[in-house]
């Protein structure tokens, strides 16, 4: 005999919610909350892009204004054409894009090899990897920073190049344990009927495993790119050298040469390009976040 699921719980519970002041009380906190939580992300974007609409004059003001006095857009097209923007877009999306590839090759091997090789003390080496999520970036900037300064065994130098940026970003522990959830979730039967039809571990993991993984590559891929684009430190450490540096750099060394009105639209089409990524992959990244329950 079929028994009935249990209803789901929740902060409200059903027969609050047919009374008149139920229901009112409800919406007015969820709209509360909603409109609190979206003002507080959205001001800052919106003060970002009035700012470059506004004189120099207007934001030197001690009395800041929601709303600008005079409008000028023109401060785009001359912060674009004067600081030479474009050939900075271009660093950051070829650091970007390297350092994609490179965590794409590097994570994707390592979960794979811990979920489903399953080497010796490979528990031991993923609870390592995960420990360092516990200590704060700062903490290991000098190592790294040495690290990249005189490789080990080989004695190269990577400052100025963009290996600086690319080797550091492969070791990202977070996206690795992100793709062992996901890979563990994959049947093993998949594997084991590509192994007796004499498949290897590199063409289980081409052909079996990463066509199932494409929702959590997406996700670790805009991880990847977002976290490339909007580093500041690091770069600015590594290449101090001005025609390789990132937008974000740039955007710093030119701030004293620049009008605060400029440099505000600067800032904003810099962050033009993550708040596209977001709004045409928000529901990649839930779907990849979530994904890992594969039926059949």
């Amino acid at each position: 005999m079929a028994t009935a699921e249990p209803a789901a719980r929740t902060l409200v519970a059903p027969a609050e919610l047919d009374r008149p002041l139920g229901r009112l009380l409800y919406r007015t906190v969820l709209g509360t909350v909603l409109v609190t939580f979206t003002a507080a992300f959205v001001f800052p974007l919106y003060w970002l892009v009035s700012g470059a609409l506004k004189s120099s004059a207007e934001l030197a003001d001690p009395h800041p204004t929601l709303f600008p006095h005079s409008f000028h857009p023109e401060s785009y097209g001359q912060a674009w054409s004067s600081t030479g923007l474009g050939r900075y877009f271009l660093n950051t999306l070829l650091l970007a894009a390297g350092a994609l590839l490179f965590q794409l090759v590097v994570d994707v091997c390592a979960a794979y090899a811990l979920s489903k090789l399953r080497p010796v003390l490979g528990n031991v080496v993923l609870g390592m990897m995960l420990a360092t999520l516990m200590l704060p970036v700062s903490a290991l900037l000098v190592p790294t920073y040495l690290t990249v300064v005189d490789i080990p065994l080989l004695h190269v130098n990577l400052i100025n190049t963009p290996f600086a940026i690319w080797l550091p970003a492969c070791a990202n522990a977070f996206n690795i344990f992100v793709l062992k959830r996901f890979f563990d979730q994959i049947p093993e039967e998949l594997v084991d009927a590509a192994r007796i039809d004499g498949a290897g571990p590199v063409r289980i993991l081409l052909h079996v495993v990463l066509p199932l993984a494409r929702p959590v590559l997406a996700v670790v891929s805009i991880f990847a790119v977002v976290g490339v684009w909007k580093d500041f430190l690091w770069p600015m450490l590594t290449l101090p050298d001005p025609k390789g540096q990132p937008i974000t750099v740039a955007l710093n060394t030119l701030a004293n040469d620049m009008p605060a009105n400029q440099l505000l639209a600067g800032m904003a089409m810099a962050a033009v390009p993550l708040l596209v990524v977001f709004l045409l992959f928000q529901r990649h990244i839930m779907a990849g976040l979530t994904a890992g329950s594969l039926k059949g």
